[in-house]
């Protein structure tokens, strides 16, 4: 998986990497300023840290606990039976899968991690599916603050973050589509081996009866099983905390721009404002495609690729301005459901699934997820808005 190979010290990518790592520091730093763009840099790390990092781990340590006590105690097995009718069709998945989609719905997108450490839960897996399911929980992260957000702006706006749901399960699908296909290529003759591996073939082409237990008393099971998956929160906490760190501090820089009163403290989470800028240029596509008639709504789903809490903070503004309708907060709550900081997490969150060298393709086949969100919810709310 980690193969390196033996290379020239020295060759001409040394120099068109210094020649991009330098320019980019100095062009960032000749608008920002070289002492306050580190200044954000270090405070951007150190506030993802203490308010992003730990509260996923702790996050992860519950999710990690009660996902031990679900597998403990079969209901996984219960799900896996009722929805692997649902799930195999539609996201080619495991009915197990289910589970996972309700956790990062009701928490984050990294919720789905601690299942993917539970041996009860990745026994209905195949090797090449297990990575999808970085992309199938970060469809559906935050979802529900996202939603009841939305919701509670306006009663009008009920239908539309409704219609965002069915946008964002839709882009699921594509995301999910996609990674699969990526990852049968990659596991090449291993893809459909179990994950497990104390599992044959045969295991996963037949219904599984049975479950392992510990051996003890019912509050010693408790116990154990409460503590150990929340062990394994704790180690999926710190297994992300490079990617969220690097990752997300760079797409702050390129997301939001300078202080309130226009100018650069060092603060963290000020930066350039590149990519709403390069959204600006590309408005005459957005518009028949989402339905946005205002150039500044391309600020929510670009800012949702860092951070959807952060995009959803946009949302009061716009409608006060008349910048965002329905259409708009569909489009948002499909698209912020879809990607919720995706840029930020699936670095970190591949790498906690030991599948960091398929980062890239997972980022690629969530991008056109989102995509795919943003534009079925347009296109649904339209044919609604006609009956």
């Amino acid at each position: 998986m980690n193969e390196r190979k033996k290379v020239k010290a020295i060759g001409i990518e040394t120099f068109v990497f210094l020649v991009i790592f330098i320019g980019g520091f100095a062009w960032v730093g000749s608008i920002m300023g070289a002492g306050n763009m580190f200044k954000t840099m270090m405070a951007t790390a150190h506030d993802l840290l203490l308010n992003t990092v730990l509260l996923i781990m702790a996050m992860a340590v519950l999710a990690g606990a009660i996902s031990g006590l679900l597998s403990e105690f079969g209901v996984i097995s219960l799900v896996n039976k009722i929805f692997a009718p649902i799930m195999k069709p539609i996201w080619n998945l495991p009915g197990a899968s289910i589970t996972g989609i309700v956790a990062t719905y009701l928490s984050d997108n990294p919720a789905i991690i601690p299942f993917a450490k539970d041996k009860t839960f990745t026994q209905y897996f195949k090797k090449y599916q297990v990575p999808a399911l970085c992309n199938i929980g970060t469809a559906f992260g935050m979802g529900l603050i996202v939603t009841t957000f939305m919701i509670a702006q306006g009663s009008k706006y009920i239908v539309p973050a409704l219609i965002g749901n069915l946008g964002a399960i839709i882009g699921s699908i594509v995301s999910v589509r996609i990674m699969l296909m990526q990852t049968k290529k990659y596991y090449g003759e291993h893809a459909n081996d179990p994950y497990d591996e104390t599992m044959s073939s045969d295991d996963l082409d037949s219904p599984i009866d049975h479950r392992y237990v510990r051996d003890t008393n019912m509050f010693q099971r408790v116990l154990d099983t409460l503590l150990e998956g929340g062990k394994n929160g704790v180690e999926m906490g710190v297994a992300i905390i490079p990617g969220v760190l690097i990752v997300c501090t760079f797409v702050m820089m390129i997301t939001f721009g300078p202080s309130k009163n226009g100018s650069y403290t060092g603060a963290a989470y000020e930066g350039i404002k590149l990519l709403p800028y390069l959204g600006s240029k590309i408005q005459v596509v957005l518009e028949p495609l989402f339905g946005f008639h205002s150039p500044e709504t391309i600020a929510f789903p670009i800012t949702s690729l860092g951070a959807v809490g952060a995009a959803i903070s946009l949302v009061p503004e716009f409608i006060k301005n008349g910048v965002a309708g329905p259409n708009e907060i569909a489009v948002f709550t499909a698209m912020g459901m879809c990607w919720s900081g995706y840029l930020s997490t699936h670095v970190g969150m591949m790498d906690a699934l030991g599948t960091r060298e398929l980062a890239g393709k997972a980022i690629l086949a969530h991008t056109f997820g989102g995509l795919a969100a943003g534009i079925s919810a347009h296109w649904i709310l339209m044919a609604v808005q006609m009956f």
